[in-house]
């Protein structure tokens, strides 16, 4: 039975193309902070042969939007570029803050199908 399985997985697996996806790095941390905000540093990349737009946004842990101070919040790749931001983010008193960084971006207009993309890191500031 499991050797069926795993036969048709591998068919599976083989009978796709390969899917190209948008990717930012790190994906994970955690940030110890002596001050009131905590600050994480993320690189999106463009996996594409076109240009997109990209939007970067932070949000909670349960995924609810947060404020941030985002440097730059929004641009554009070309194909194949990364960039790297910053993002500050305030402990509001609290002391660990767990949150969400997230890359957003939609192909320019004229290119691609026209879907959204969304990729999200996790990350921990704890507050010394």
């Amino acid at each position: 039975m499991y050797r069926l399985i795993l036969a048709v997985m591998i068919a599976a697996c083989a009978g796709t193309t390969p899917a190209w996806s948008q990717s930012m790095s790190p994906m994970r941390g955690e940030i110890r902070s002596f001050a009131d905000s905590f600050a994480v540093r993320v690189q999106p990349r463009n996996p594409y042969k076109h240009r997109i737009n990209v939007s970067i946004r932070a949000y909670d842990a349960d995924f609810r939007p947060i404020e941030a101070r985002i440097s730059p919040p929004d641009f554009s790749l070309g194909a194949g570029a990364s960039r790297s931001v910053l993002v500050v983010v305030n402990f509001n008193g609290a002391r660990e803050r767990r949150v969400r960084i997230c890359t957003e971006s939609a192909p320019l207009a004229g290119k691609g199908v026209g879907m959204k993309a969304q990729i999200c890191g996790k990350f921990i500031g704890h507050h010394l």
